[in-house]
């Protein structure tokens, strides 16, 4: 990109070169001039004339760098939007994705207005989905957990940020750190990807302990089936998000620990994508 002068030729530049890896190269180019130059979208548009010094260019080069190397856009911005809210991420969580809405949809169907349920989010990553059912029912408590620190440091500051007050969150190991019978509602969005899938390798940017879930993708599962009989009262619900492929393997280990009402739910793509149970009474 040396002999380019101007924003136009830059994203010009910056957009061909990132065609070989992105599906959305032109935006893509344009947030990372939008970052290196610190200014709105919209700048850009308004004067592609514009010639940026050396040191903002240098700047360019480095976060295309960073994104041709696969790094998702997500972490060069340090921010994610999910369900409206803007959220921060880094390397130490998952980057937010559109279809895990579903699961926060089905959480507030479940949640009418002015409950005052307690709500369990396991392995909560930046705190998406606690903080989408945070922000949605006030008036329900929260607990949020993960098994690691720094992901959980970063789902606080989100809720900081956010000026959440009904949230809790607790480092654990799945239910290790919990007390039984606690909450009316427990969702996740867990580990499901088969510990050789080639995918893993298209992810490698993103923590592999929040995607790899054993030779078959179901090790979290089970334990999830297993320890939530445990966590929730008489009667309570458990809502799993889900690969694609998976809507019978996951009704089969929720059937096998005696979970009740098994029932899956399609995302905005029609693909099997949370499954429901109930907790036997």
């Amino acid at each position: 990109m040396d002999t380019t002068t101007d924003i136009d030729e830059l994203l010009g530049a910056a957009t061909r070169r990132l065609s070989e890896i992105s599906e959305s190269p032109r935006l893509d180019a344009e947030l990372i001039l939008a970052m290196a130059l610190d200014v709105e979208r919209s700048y850009l548009f308004a004067h592609p004339e514009d010639s940026p010094d050396d040191a903002a260019r240098a700047r360019v080069d480095a976060l295309l760098e960073r994104r041709l190397a696969g790094e998702p856009m997500a972490y060069l911005a340090g921010q994610k939007e999910f369900w409206s809210l803007p959220l921060m991420v880094t390397p130490d969580t998952l980057v937010p994705r559109p279809e895990t809405e579903l699961l926060v949809q089905l959480a507030l169907d479940y949640l009418p207005s002015g409950s005052d349920a307690r709500v369990l989010d396991l392995g909560t990553g930046s705190g998406a989905i606690a903080l989408a059912v945070a922000t949605e029912r006030p008036c329900c408590s929260v607990t949020a957990t993960d098994i690691s620190p720094a992901a959980i440091a970063v789902a606080r500051q989100n809720a900081r940020q956010l000026q959440l007050g009904n949230l809790e969150f607790v480092v654990s190991d799945w239910a290790s750190a919990l007390g039984a019978g606690e909450f009316d509602l427990a969702v996740s969005n867990p580990p499901y990807v088969c510990d050789d899938d080639p995918v893993l390798q298209a992810l490698s940017h993103e923590p592999r302990s929040a995607l790899a879930a054993g030779a078959d993708g179901l090790r979290d599962m089970r334990r999830l089936a297993d320890e939530c009989r445990s966590l929730l009262k008489d009667g309570g619900t458990l809502m799993l998000e889900h690969g694609a492929e998976q809507e019978h393997a996951v009704a089969a280990v929720l059937r096998e620990f005696g979970w009740l009402q098994v029932t899956c739910h399609t995302d905005h793509g029609g693909n099997p994508r949370v499954t429901v149970a109930t907790r036997p009474r």
